[in-house]
């Protein structure tokens, strides 16, 4: 299980490292702190910089003093597991990752995804919102996940509409279906 650290705590601002991995679902760019994966997703780079900044991070050079090293070595071991996981090879990630770039409420429901709906299987937009206690909130769970910041490793791609239907996706639903598809044990192309 993932151990996620709270941004409560962050003061100031901090540097982080990017990189962009190339995977059967397209590029997923990647950013970490010295000490945690704060994102993994499908925006461009110049939308992943704006939304670091506004929550106070700052890119630094990935060889530059003041933890490049760790930094490079918690992307370096998040392009590993993900690796892993896109060819079957990893059900569950271990990876340090913070939280910061999530709402209060999104960072409760996507912290919920691996406990609530494990591999292989899926759950609806409604039954999550009632396992956090909003019964009502089915859309708000939807927005939540949709702002997911570790997509992939903090399964949303699990969460599927009343009837069972692939709804949104931050890499589309063809990204969906191909890690649902991989979940359940069978191999399937993007886009096929």
């Amino acid at each position: 299980m993932p151990r996620s650290a709270s941004a409560a705590g962050r003061t100031g601002a901090s540097d982080v490292s990017l990189t962009v991995l190339p995977t059967p679902l397209g590029d997923l760019r990647l950013a970490a702190t010295a000490d945690a994966l704060v994102y993994c997703g499908f925006q461009p780079l110049a939308e992943v910089r704006a939304r670091l900044a506004r929550t106070g991070l700052r890119e630094a050079g990935q060889d530059g003093q003041d933890g490049g090293g760790a930094r490079r070595a918690v992307l370096d071991e998040a392009c590993a597991q993900l690796d892993a996981y896109l060819t079957g090879r990893l059900r569950s990630f271990g990876l340090p990752l913070d939280l910061c770039l999530a709402t209060p409420f999104s960072r409760e429901t996507v912290s919920s995804l691996e406990a609530f709906v494990p591999y292989g299987s899926t759950a609806t937009y409604g039954a999550l919102a009632r396992a956090l206690d909003r019964p009502r909130a089915a859309r708000a769970v939807g927005t939540a996940l949709g702002a997911n910041p570790l997509c992939v490793v903090l399964p949303c791609h699990r969460i599927v509409g009343s009837t069972g239907t692939l709804t949104g996706y931050a890499g589309g639903v063809d990204a969906k279906k191909y890690l649902l598809a991989l979940e359940a044990g069978g191999h399937q192309r993007v886009g096929g």
